[in-house]
């Protein structure tokens, strides 16, 4: 489901690409620096937050076939080498991010399909008649216990944005990162709820919150600031 999901993001990021001129073969350059860089930092910020647990099983840490990816880690590390990439390569910053927005929603819902067969990112007990019983003594979640879906309600609304973003980036010519923006706004006001409902363990509490909460509602305040400020700015004549 992760070999599908980066499959679905590059088709749309090349069809959107494509009609914003930006070369293809930097996109595939690009993006290949994105899934490394994904899955590296998804990876580090799952073991920082479980920092005791892989001291004392440090050969634990690669077993990531086991689950343990925080997607908001990878998308730090992945934005930040994306970033310096692109400047690199001297294309514009918010036209890729744009062409990649779409594609990078729509694969979150493709490869949240992979966390429920696996069961890792296990939601709360309930009593709702569309809660999931996993059985499977391989399963990451709890067996004999109906739990919330989760990551299907997460599935469904990331494939829902990354229509919405789609429909944006074809109806305007010109996003100049808007596209972008909006997705950290949709995607942090998704996550932040979807963590109210998820069961496995995500690190300690900070204020009551978990960590990915703190990291959504930054998300959501910095991509609705520039996007405040983008709208009610002066432009020139």
């Amino acid at each position: 489901m992760v070999a599908g999901a980066f499959l679905a993001s590059l088709q749309v990021a090349r069809a959107a690409a494509h009609a914003r001129r930006i070369g293809e073969a930097f996109l595939l350059d690009l993006v290949s620096i994105l899934i490394i860089c994904g899955l590296l930092g998804a990876r580090v910020l799952y073991v920082l937050l479980n920092l005791d647990y892989f001291h004392q099983h440090p050969w634990e840490i690669v077993k990531v076939w086991e689950g343990g990816l925080v997607f908001y880690g990878g998308f730090i590390l992945a934005a930040l080498v994306g970033t310096i990439f692109t400047r690199y390569r001297g294309y514009p910053i918010s036209d890729v991010a744009d062409c990649l927005a779409p594609g990078l929603a729509l694969g979150q819902g493709i490869g949240r399909w992979g966390c429920f067969f696996a069961g890792c990112c296990y939601g709360k007990p309930t009593n709702l008649p569309w809660g999931v019983i996993f059985k499977d003594p391989a399963s990451l979640a709890p067996l004999g216990v109906r739990l919330h879906p989760v990551q299907l309600y997460e599935s469904a609304g990331d494939i829902l944005l990354a229509g919405l973003l789609w429909v944006l980036l074809l109806r305007r010519k010109e996003t100049h990162g808007d596209v972008f923006w909006m997705y950290l706004l949709g995607y942090g006001l998704l996550r932040f709820v979807m963590e109210i409902l998820r069961g496995d363990d995500r690190g300690s509490l900070v204020g009551g919150l978990e960590p990915s909460q703190i990291i959504a509602m930054l998300a959501i305040l910095v991509a609705g600031s520039v996007l405040i400020v983008k709208k009610t700015a002066p432009h020139d004549a």
